[in-house]
């Protein structure tokens, strides 16, 4: 039986704005993930946390505040300290083009910015969760 792929989505910071998390949580639930949506607001710490006990696949973190390269570090760190790097991290939102290689760099998974479709992030899951199975 295949296991279903499991995704907590997150907004981390002071970013208020979540029409695109909600909009991504829905279509990968739709494509049969099992979703967990932690809300606005979330600490870094929170979504780690949140993330190790739910036993999930992938976190997908929504900013849009401009905080990027502040809060995709500190949860990748909280990661590394936790050693949970079989949990890929991938994002999305308003980000500089200079910053997205910096981000992946640091090991981030992939970053989507606004154009892209929900289809070629359910891909990007699928594939990657396919190549990377959990013991």
């Amino acid at each position: 039986m295949v296991q279903k792929i499991r995704v907590l989505i997150a907004k981390a910071g002071l970013d208020g704005h979540d029409r695109g998390a909600k909009v991504v949580a829905a279509a990968l639930r739709d494509a049969g993930m099992e979703v967990i949506y932690t809300g606005l607001r979330q600490t870094p710490e929170m979504i780690v946390e949140a993330a190790i006990q739910e036993d999930v696949d992938a976190i997908g973190i929504s900013i849009l505040s401009g905080a990027h390269m502040t809060l995709f570090p500190k949860i990748l760190n909280l990661m590394k300290d936790k050693n949970v790097d079989d949990i890929l991290l991938f994002g999305g939102g308003i980000i500089p083009d200079e910053d997205l290689n910096k981000l992946k760099s640091m090991g981030v998974g992939e970053l989507f910015t606004p154009g892209t479709t929900t289809s070629e992030i359910i891909s990007f899951l699928k594939e990657w969760v396919e190549k990377h199975p959990k013991n």
